[in-house]
């Protein structure tokens, strides 16, 4: 049951990057080009976002959780070179073909090549963090 409410909020959260234009990489670097022809309505989406997140945390930290027992969140506040690299990571990602991870999956829908090797790299990176981190481990 819990993977078809997964599955379900999933679609949800898909179809929500799909009408916003999170997936048409061109309106994500036209709002990352501030020096040329920038395009400031990927604002609302993340105010969006922003807002509807801060208000979550407000009103459901304050209940139990429904599909888990309890809430998990991260409890580091330190920012070491991994966080910054995996942002820059991410920040170059973004900005060389203009999707994120999530927009990304939701794109694959257009059965578009380009997003298919993005993903497929995105994977990939993915892959290389995990055998690198598991290699520290065993240092």
């Amino acid at each position: 049951m819990n993977a078809l409410l997964y599955l379900v909020f999933g679609l949800l959260f898909g179809l929500g990057l799909a009408i916003s234009g999170m997936t048409d990489p061109q309106k994500v670097l036209g709002f990352l080009d501030l020096f040329g022809e920038w395009d400031p309505t990927l604002i609302f989406v993340m105010a969006s976002g922003v807002g509807i997140t801060m208000l979550a945390y407000y009103f459901i930290f304050k209940r139990s959780p429904i599909l888990a027992d309890d809430f998990t969140l991260p409890n580091t506040k330190a920012i070491d070179k991994k966080l910054i690299a995996g942002a820059v990571l991410f920040g170059i990602g973004w900005g060389l073909y203009g999707y994120c991870p999530g927009p990304a999956i939701a794109a694959m829908s257009y059965l578009n090549t380009d997003t298919f090797i993005f993903v497929a790299a995105m994977l990939c990176g993915i892959g290389i963090q995990h055998w690198q981190a598991k290699r520290q481990d065993q240092e």
